[in-house]
C-alpha cells in the first residue's frame, strides 16, 4: 500500500523561506508525476506545482519565480522549496502522486505565513 507523508511545514515571516518534504512508503513501480497542491478552509484544493517521471516541473502563475519543484529518485521522495513566502500562501500543502494504477494523496502540512 502506498503512503504519503508530507513535513517541513509550520509558521514562517513574510519574505521567509521553508522547505516541505512529502515521502512515500509502499512499492510504487509506475511513477508517472508528483503534484503539491494547497487547500484553505472552506476552499477548494489548488494546484501548486509537478514534476513528472522525466524531470519536467510547471508551477501555478501564483508560484512561480518563487518555489521550486524537486525529487529525490533515491528516497522517492519529492520537494517543495518555498521562498518570499507572502500571507497569501497561507495553506495546507497537500502532496499528490499519481501512477497508471490510480492517485494517492497525503494528509497536508500547515503553512502560515505572518508579520
Amino acid at each position: 500500500q502506498v503512503q504519503l507523508v508530507e513535513s517541513g511545514g509550520g509558521p514562517v515571516q513574510i519574505g521567509g523561506s521553508l522547505k516541505l518534504s512529502c515521502t512515500t512508503s509502499g512499492n510504487v513501480f509506475d511513477y508517472k508525476a508528483m503534484r503539491w497542491y494547497r487547500q484553505g478552509p472552506g476552499e477548494k484544493r489548488q494546484y501548486v506545482a509537478i514534476i513528472t517521471n522525466n524531470g519536467i516541473t510547471v508551477y501555478s502563475e501564483a508560484v512561480k519565480g518563487r518555489f521550486t519543484i524537486s525529487r529525490d529518485v533515491v528516497e522517492n521522495a519529492v520537494y517543495l522549496q518555498m521562498n518570499a513566502l507572502k500571507p497569501e500562501d497561507t495553506d495546507v500543502y497537500i502532496c499528490n502522486l499519481e501512477t497508471t494504477s490510480g492517485n494517492y494523496w497525503g494528509q497536508g502540512t500547515q503553512v502560515t505565513v505572518s508579520s
